[in-house]
């Protein structure tokens, strides 16, 4: 079964620039418990300026405005049923003389079978 871990930003820009220092990537890998693969792609985004701050606070703010629309977008539509269903009850004809309670409910009539 395959592992999954999050490193930090920190610890990726720090891994490509000990690769871009010199050491190997079978070093590397061994003493971070990482594939080589994995560092060959912390390398180009690092060389990408992937890990800078300003870009992962830019991702971050992205996907904080993206998290913001859609929890927009559910606050709209909540509103439009709430309005939707106050106007129902404003439209809802109900007799004067019935009972308005649910859990009283009408009265009770006895039927043919409980008279016998």
């Amino acid at each position: 079964m395959a592992r999954h871990c999050t490193h930090s930003t920190d610890f990726k820009r720090q891994v490509a620039q000990d690769y871009m220092a010199g050491e190997t990537l079978h070093n590397l890998a061994r003493r971070h418990d990482l594939s080589r693969n994995l560092i060959r792609i912390w390398v180009q985004k690092h060389e990408a300026g992937a890990f800078d701050d300003a870009a992962v606070a830019a991702d971050t703010i992205e996907a904080y405005e993206a998290r913001i629309a859609a929890l927009e977008r559910l606050v709209g539509k909540q509103a439009l049923e709430i309005e939707y269903l106050k106007e129902a009850l404003k439209h809802e004809h109900r007799p004067r003389s019935a009972t308005t309670f649910v859990v009283t409910g009408p009265a009770a009539t006895p039927s043919q079978n409980d008279a016998g």
